[in-house]
């Protein structure tokens, strides 16, 4: 008797479409790998650029020789004199931040853009950017923010506090009407229009000096960014990225047709999609409490990944955190360099980064948009 094996075959005819598929598929991680490492490798160029430029300029050799430093056995290369704390308590901690910033943001952005189905769609979609605004507000308002040795963190804490109450109300909206893509987006423009009233209220009664410390914060800064905010930000950011990434494939299931296809796929919908809201939320918020409102890389970032590798949400994730990474340094350099030395806030240069790239892509590709 012949095995079942014995009698089944494969079509001659299909043996040369599956060797093209496959070398299709081989070109195709072939190209995202070439794209990957010249990613990579412009970051590295550009986080050189940061530390060294500035209004000390740093040679090269000496931030190279300062970073190989930190390495177990390496310490006798280290700098000495004003260049290293320039170096090791200014430029670098902005520079880390930075990079946390545009890659906590970006795979956010993919993340919520991924659940909703929605190209628009961004982590401040749910109302963060302005709840955390408010938290903010509060605490320049009650004079926190000038307490002695601990007033910036008041301001952080009370920020962050806002906006993971603007998170669970969303999530808490979401939930009575069942978690879905419309209902999370819905709520969260009602969220955001209710932070953006009470922040304006605040502002309303606020002194010249108040109202300034506010309207600075709303700008979004990198300036004096600090050791412990980069331990604490990066943390959460950490905490909350393996999250986003292990639900790649229910990413997928999501944009390729909705609830019913990652359902069938075995998807636990509604679970999954809260926690994907709240690593995309916490990490959003954690960054917004430390370096005020940075627009659009959530936005753009995504788009300019999904352009250059594909919409497959387990290479998405990571080239986009380092697309959005290189272009928060990129705005926070042009910020720091081009009107020296005065600084111009990176919220204000990410907007005029984002709002072109997002218009030339909406051009580009209306097509994709309007479907």
């Amino acid at each position: 008797m012949s095995s079942m094996a014995d009698t089944v075959t494969v079509p001659a005819a299909a043996s040369p479409a599956i060797a093209a598929l496959r070398q299709a598929m081989g070109r195709l991680r072939a190209s995202r790998l070439r794209i990957a490492v010249l990613a990579l490798c412009a970051l590295a160029l550009a986080v050189l650029a940061s530390l060294s430029l500035g209004v000390q300029s740093l040679p090269v050799g000496t931030v190279l020789r300062q970073l190989l430093s930190l390495l177990p056995g390496l310490d006798v290369w280290a700098i000495d004199g004003p260049q290293r704390n320039v170096l090791m308590q200014l430029r670098l901690p902005r520079t880390v931040m930075a990079l946390i910033c545009g890659a906590g943001l970006a795979m956010a952005g993919v993340s919520m853009q991924g659940i909703t189905r929605n190209p628009l769609v961004s982590p401040y979609t749910l109302g963060i950017s302005p709840a955390a605004a408010f938290g903010a507000s509060i605490a320049i308002l009650l004079g926190w923010n000038s307490l002695p040795a601990t007033g910036a963190w008041w301001t952080v804490a009370l920020a962050f506090a806002s906006a993971m109450v603007c998170a669970a109300g969303v999530l808490g909206l979401a939930s009575l009407r069942g978690v879905n893509a419309m209902v999370l987006v819905l709520a969260g423009v009602a969220f955001t229009y209710l932070f953006g009233a009470l922040t304006a209220a605040l502002q309303f009664f606020a002194s010249e000096q108040q109202l300034a410390a506010i309207v600075h914060w709303t700008f979004g800064s990198l300036n004096g960014r600090t050791w412990h905010e980069v331990s604490v930000a990066g943390g959460i950011c950490l905490v909350c990225a393996p999250v986003m990434l292990a639900h790649a494939g229910a990413l997928n299931a999501f944009s390729a047709g909705g609830d019913d296809v990652a359902a069938s796929l075995g998807v636990a919908v509604a679970r999954a999609r809260v926690a994907i809201t709240l690593a995309a939320v916490l990490s959003s918020a954690a960054i917004v409490s430390f370096t005020g409102v940075i627009g659009f890389v959530g936005l753009v970032a995504p788009h300019i990944a999904r352009l250059l590798i594909g919409g497959d949400h387990r290479a998405l994730l990571p080239f986009a955190a380092v697309v959005g990474a290189l272009l928060v340094l990129l705005a926070d350099m042009a910020g720091r360099l081009l009107f020296a030395p005065v600084v111009v806030p990176v919220g204000i240069v990410v907007a005029f980064l984002g709002v072109p790239l997002f218009l030339h892509l909406l051009l580009t590709r209306r097509n994709e948009m309007s479907s």
